[in-house]
């Protein structure tokens, strides 16, 4: 059986309702765009080419997020730091330093702790990574390496090292092998957890065969 008609006086009703529901949608939309929103999270650089630039990492809900600091003044005052890594640390055009700043929860603290990558300007080859946790309104030294080339990142709050290795007759572009290992938080100190080796086939095609290291 088909459905009885609708009277005039609901299907006007029924139009009013539609058209203050379009109206208040069109509202809302215009207020978003008014303010910057996008309806997703504006991605940002991967990476960054001085110390202006920050790249973002997940961190606990918990945790503050941590002002911008210098981390040229970080590395320069820091007494772990080597003198080499101190006399390359300098700006590659202007005053824009080689150096990668990131920011995350890696020690379980209030605040996040900061990861800074110092590299060269030529072909941005890490040169040493480390990490600083703040305490008190001050950052503290509390990782560091310098086996280049390298790179430290934070992964779901667990630091990570990727180091190239190569043979004596390696061209820069062509490395024997990386080693990718896993740092965790534990008391006071970062303890390396595991460590992953890829080493690489020199023949044509060959492909990388990753070696365990527990």
């Amino acid at each position: 059986m088909r459905p009885e008609s609708v009277p005039p006086a609901r299907g006007t009703f029924q139009a009013a309702i539609t058209a203050v529901a379009v109206l208040a949608a069109l509202t809302l939309f215009v207020s978003a765009c008014g303010t910057g929103g996008t309806g997703a999270r504006d991605e940002g650089p991967a990476r960054t080419d001085s110390v202006a630039g920050v790249a973002s990492s997940p961190s606990p809900a918990s945790s503050a997020t941590a002002a911008r600091v210098d981390a040229v003044r970080l590395v320069k005052d820091d007494p772990k730091v080597s003198a080499d890594v101190k006399r390359g640390l300098k700006p590659c055009a202007g005053d824009q330093y080689p150096v990668d700043v990131s920011y995350g929860n890696l020690t379980s603290g209030p605040s996040d702790d900061v990861v800074v990558n110092v590299l060269t300007c030529g072909d941005a080859v890490g040169i040493g990574s480390y990490v600083y946790h703040e305490e008190g309104g001050s950052y503290h030294h509390v990782f560091g390496a310098e086996e280049p080339p390298l790179y430290a990142e934070i992964d779901r709050g667990a630091l990570v090292v990727t180091r190239q290795v190569y043979a004596k007759s390696d061209p820069v572009s062509s490395p024997s092998a990386e080693e990718v290992s896993t740092y965790v938080w534990s008391a006071d100190h970062f303890v390396r957890k595991y460590t992953t080796r890829t080493e690489y086939s020199n023949a044509v095609g060959g492909d990388a065969t990753p070696v365990p290291d527990n």
